[in-house]
């Protein structure tokens, strides 16, 4: 498992400082991508990389233990909290009750540029080439997902998904190219797109719902080893 950690070269708020580094980069980690996954969070390795001593370290897992996303184990130490498939379905539903509610307020209150810069995010990419630039359109429809909870403009909404950032970004990259998800994927991010710069909050609600609801169907017919 590799953490994207810096070391923390300032005395100040050591313990605020180790939190955020770390909540960052778990948010950034793909944790659905393989069942043998190490998820294991060695205190003492995380204090050497971020070049603290382990009780902040301590005072930050606590925190990630509370917002759900590490889990403490008894005589084994913390672990990145990874849901099985029912779960993680269950997650999904969540997402796509905030995402749908997000596209309805972006049709509301977003600038025209504001929505323009979703259809920029594709802008790169055609139907014929999606398979040859899977990373690269997987990237991209991570980013798509994530400005779409951020042109909301809802405090509340955003932190709520942000809870479920962590599950529903890594299972939308595993399962990207699964029964070539990502061809229906592009025709409905279009759609989408269409229904927000047309203000049509009704539509944009219920596709972006759809879309959602079909990755947790993907999961719960095709997701097996969590």
């Amino acid at each position: 498992m590799a953490l994207g950690l810096v070391r923390l070269e300032s005395e100040a708020s050591f313990a605020q400082r180790a939190y955020a580094a770390l909540r960052a980069a778990l948010l950034e980690m793909n944790i659905y991508e393989r069942a043998d996954q190490d998820l294991r969070l060695d205190e003492r390795d995380l204090a050497k990389r971020l070049g603290v001593s382990r009780t902040p370290i301590r005072d930050a897992l606590a925190r990630l233990e509370h917002e759900g996303l590490v889990e403490s184990v008894p005589r084994r130490g913390y672990f990145i909290l990874r849901k099985n498939r029912d779960e993680l379905v269950e997650i999904i539903h969540v997402w796509a009750a905030l995402e749908s509610m997000a596209a309805r307020l972006i049709t509301q209150q977003a600038a025209n540029d504001e929505i323009a810069s979703l259809r920029a995010i594709f802008a790169t990419f055609e139907n014929g080439q999606l398979a040859a630039k899977l990373d690269e359109y997987s990237d991209a429809n991570l980013a798509f997902h994530a400005r779409i909870i951020d042109l909301a403009r809802s405090v509340t909404l955003s932190r709520m998904a942000e809870g479920l950032m962590i599950h529903v970004r890594s299972i939308r990259h595993r399962t990207i190219a699964e029964d070539h998800r990502f061809e229906r994927s592009m025709v409905d991010h279009m759609q989408i797109i269409e229904a927000l710069e047309a203000r049509d909050g009704e539509l944009a609600e219920r596709l972006v719902r759809e879309h959602a609801l079909g990755l947790a169907a993907h999961v719960a017919a095709h997701v097996h080893d969590l």
